[in-house]
C-alpha cells in the first residue's frame, strides 16, 4: 500500500477530563457526553461499535445504534439469530464503544448482556415506522442470500399483505441490554498524553474511579 498514514495524523486539543468535572457517577457523566454530542454536528451520535465474541475467543464486531440508556443499562435491537445474537447466545458478555470524533472523545463500556422482557421489546418495534417493521420480517440477518432482489421481492409481498393491518413483532427480534461493569472515558490530549478515567462497579453497587495512563 502506498498511503502515507502520517498525513492523517491530527492534533487534540478539544478539552480535558480531570476527576473534578468528570464526578463521581459514570451514567452522569455519559448523559453529558451524549447530551454534547447530540448537540453538535454529529450524524447519529448514538452509534455504537458492538463486540461480542465465541466462548473460545474469537470476537467479532460492527455498528448498531443505541436505543435507551438508563441505571439498568444500555439497550440496542436486533435479530436473535444473526452473528451477534448467536454470539450473545453461548457468551452473554459485550463491549460498546462511542466515538465521537469533532469531540475528540471515546466511550468504552464492558459488562453482561440479558435479552429485553417481550413487552419492551413489543413496544419499540410498534414505535417503528412500518417499511422497519416489515424490514425485520424480510431480512433473515447474516444468512447468505442469492441476491439483493431477493428482499425486495419478499419486501413487496409484505407491503400487500399488511397494506390494511399491522404486522406483529417477529418472535426472532427484540432487544437487549448491556448491565455495565465497567465504563472508561477517552479525552484526546496534547503530545497524545490523553486523558483515560475508568470506573468500575465495586461489590456494593458503587463506582471506582480510577486515572489511567495514556
Amino acid at each position: 500500500m502506498s498511503t502515507n498514514m502520517t498525513n492523517f495524523r491530527k492534533e487534540y486539543q478539544y478539552d480535558h477530563l480531570s476527576e473534578e468535572n468528570a464526578g463521581a457517577d459514570p451514567f452522569a457523566l455519559f448523559e453529558r457526553w451524549l447530551q454534547l454530542a447530540g448537540e453538535s454536528a454529529i450524524h447519529e451520535p448514538n452509534a455504537m461499535a458492538l463486540a461480542t465474541a465465541t466462548p473460545n475467543g474469537r470476537p467479532s464486531i460492527r455498528m448498531v445504534l443505541l436505543k435507551g440508556v438508563d441505571r439498568t443499562g444500555f439497550t440496542f435491537f436486533t435479530n436473535y439469530h444473526s452473528h451477534k445474537g448467536r454470539e450473545l447466545a453461548i457468551n452473554p458478555f459485550a463491549s460498546l464503544l462511542f466515538w465521537w470524533e469533532p469531540l475528540e472523545r471515546q466511550v468504552r463500556i464492558e459488562g453482561a448482556i440479558e435479552k429485553l422482557p417481550a413487552a419492551v421489546s413489543d413496544e419499540y418495534y410498534y414505535s417503528r415506522p412500518l417499511g422497519s417493521r416489515l424490514g425485520a420480517w424480510v431480512s433473515q440477518q447474516s444468512k447468505v442470500i442469492p441476491n439483493r432482489a431477493v428482499l425486495d421481492t419478499r419486501l413487496g409481498e409484505l407491503q400487500a399483505e399488511y397494506r390494511d393491518k399491522h404486522p406483529d413483532r417477529p418472535p426472532f427480534w427484540g432487544g437487549y441490554r448491556l448491565v455495565p461493569e465497567q465504563f472508561e472515558f477517552w479525552q484526546g490530549g496534547v503530545n497524545r498524553l490523553h486523558d483515560r478515567l475508568r470506573y468500575c462497579r465495586q461489590p456494593d453497587a458503587a463506582w471506582l474511579r480510577e486515572r489511567l495512563a495514556p
